[in-house]
């Protein structure tokens, strides 16, 4: 009787815990979910320095005779958002999931560029300090991650073994759709309380959320959505700083501007329904990178790994073997 009496305690005791947390601090449900999938993935968190300058990443699997898959994540978010597909790579694939320059537990130095180009040569410096460039790795990225991803290949060619991009930034269109049309709004104005990808408030988080997705929650949790406005909200300045450095003059189109330099085969995925980057950016690498794979998800919007995480894994998956199986046979 008293080991029930002391069991029921302590669960009341987590219930009481986990109810205060939802009520009155949600960012802490955030993490909490964060941990758990971390815990769930058999997954470790990791960090290499250079020169004082420390990169969190974390990887599964280890390195062997098939390339390494180095993943780029995407705006405001932090290698955790690989944590949704990561578990359909087979175990014997080295995967590798950093915190870009300035996101989740990687470095933010006060007064940094966070232009593509930019943070294309930070990356270059994680990959020479944690080894990866031993040989050649097949890198993927998706939206400013997909951008930062196809810089890198063009200014490291003999380090990319074959390139993988969803719906990536950076590129130039003969018209500007909604999104992009908005933003032009917001520069002129230099109201940057509204950009659509920082949200600072529960109804702004609902906006995000019918923007990068196909099917949006209907009834997403207020509580949620609170706890990861509260989650993120710390990082507002530097997310603004790194979004107007990532749409400025000087790198909004960086990825056009040194498409003609990619040389690895490339691979690009994108939702036919995406709101944020115009799908048509995949006849733009068609018609730019001879031999390119084109893939368009139907019923799919902005998130592609969230909303088709196994069919986006199953083409990185299956281009990733195609390269392998083309450069083993010559």
């Amino acid at each position: 009787m008293m080991i029930l009496m002391t069991a029921s305690g302590a669960v009341a005791g987590l219930l009481i815990t986990f109810a205060t947390m939802y009520y009155w601090r949600p960012s802490e449900i955030i993490k909490l979910l964060i941990w758990f999938m971390f815990k769930k993935r058999g997954v470790k968190v990791k960090y290499v320095k250079h020169e004082g300058y420390k990169f969190s990443y974390f990887c599964q699997g280890k390195p062997g005779p098939q390339p390494s898959i180095l993943m780029f994540h995407g705006f405001s978010l932090g290698k955790y958002m690989w944590l949704y597909i990561i578990q359909y790579f087979p175990k014997d694939v080295h995967v590798v999931c950093v915190d870009l320059p300035g996101h989740g537990e990687t470095t933010r130095v006060p007064g940094e560029s966070y232009t593509a180009v930019e943070q294309a040569k930070r990356m270059h410096q994680f990959v020479e300090c944690s080894g990866l460039n031993r040989k050649p790795f097949h890198l993927v990225g998706i939206s400013m991650g997909g951008m930062v991803a196809g810089v890198y290949a063009a200014l490291y060619p003999s380090e990319v073994y074959c390139l993988s991009l969803l719906c990536p930034a950076g590129l130039r269109y003969p018209m500007d759709n909604d999104f992009v049309q908005r933003l032009k709004e917001l520069e002129k104005s230099k109201d940057y309380d509204n950009i659509p990808l920082i949200p600072l408030t529960v109804n702004q988080s609902k906006e995000m959320l019918e923007m990068v997705t196909y099917h949006p929650p209907p009834n997403p949790n207020k509580q949620l959505l609170q706890g990861f406005l509260d989650y993120q909200k710390p990082h507002t300045k530097f997310f603004t700083k790194c979004f107007l450095d990532i749409t400025s003059v000087e790198s909004r189109y960086s990825l056009q501007d040194n498409i003609n330099k990619i040389t690895a085969p490339t691979q690009v995925i994108w939702g036919k329904h995406d709101k944020v980057l115009d799908p048509a950016g995949g006849e733009i690498f068609a018609n730019a990178i001879p031999g390119c794979q084109v893939h368009m998800l139907d019923k799919c919007g902005h998130f592609i790994i969230i909303e088709r995480p196994r069919k986006s894994t199953k083409l990185i998956l299956e281009f990733h073997a195609s390269v392998c199986d083309s450069k083993k046979k010559h």
